[in-house]
């Protein structure tokens, strides 16, 4: 059963996430770099232990239609995370935008969820396999509001809002928003927006919408070390693509 927790803002979140990121540089002396380095966050910065392990062997949880759902947990009391063996970028680099959300995810149950739980002093050690976690993350329960407000952590941890504008400026030479409209199609699209519907399901023209932005995507995904489709949803909510020209709004705005 997911830990219920308090009604957070989207400003609520992204100003603890911004906090996290103004404490590390005054901890360091000087402003991080692109990407966000969220392993030295949460090893130097937050003492937190972090480490792999198959989840759903160690916490004896069977996997969801033969596919790993538990991608992170977190021991508050021993303070530690633990992702999932699958998303280990040395054994998988295609995975390493993930891996990066997940420890970001965890790191925001840390900072924001800690407070819901109560202490064990008796709790047997996290390596000896007997403890239960804290938080176990399911993708399963995305929806849950516990694990809303820890992946929109992530998102403005990894992906901080004036960075963004930043990089969005100096990759597209633009500062105004990107409409739909002004892209076209081409074959990588298509190819991408095949692969997204065999993945996912949904509707062709979703998908093909979803891929056009993600080929805008990438460019600044990679400076900030996220996947492709985690970079394209940050860039929607800053208000930066948009798939349809806002109800009395003006895009003129000096490139």
């Amino acid at each position: 059963m997911a830990i219920k927790v308090r009604y957070l803002s989207e400003d609520e979140i992204e100003k603890e996430a911004e906090l996290l990121l103004a404490e590390y540089a005054e901890t360091t002396g000087t402003p991080f770099k692109l990407p966000v380095p969220v392993e030295e966050i949460t090893t130097y910065h937050l003492a937190l232990r972090l480490g792999f392990a198959n989840l759903h062997e160690t916490l004896r949880i069977p996997m969801l239609r033969d596919q790993p759902d538990i991608l992170g947990a977190i021991w508050v009391d021993r303070e530690a995370i633990l992702i999932d063996r699958s998303l280990d970028p040395k054994h998988n680099p295609s995975t390493a935008g993930r891996y990066r959300f997940s420890v970001a995810h965890e790191i925001g149950h840390w900072r924001l969820h800690r407070s819901y739980v109560a202490k064990d002093a008796n709790q047997a050690s996290l390596f000896d396999g007997s403890a239960e976690p804290t938080v176990i993350c399911r993708s399963s329960q995305a929806k849950e509001p516990i694990e809303w407000q820890a992946n929109f952590f992530s998102s403005c941890l990894l992906m901080p809002r004036h960075r963004v504008h930043k990089e969005w400026q100096e990759c597209l030479g633009r500062t105004r928003p990107l409409l739909l409209s002004d892209l076209r199609p081409n074959g990588r699209v298509m190819m991408r927006a095949q692969t997204m519907i065999d993945e996912q399901g949904g509707s062709e023209t979703g998908a093909v919408d979803d891929a056009l932005f993600e080929e805008v995507a990438k460019p600044i995904a990679r400076r900030f070390g996220v996947s492709a489709p985690a970079m394209r949803i940050r860039l929607e909510k800053l208000g930066l693509l948009l798939r349809q020209t806002p109800p009395q709004a003006s895009l003129r705005v000096s490139p």
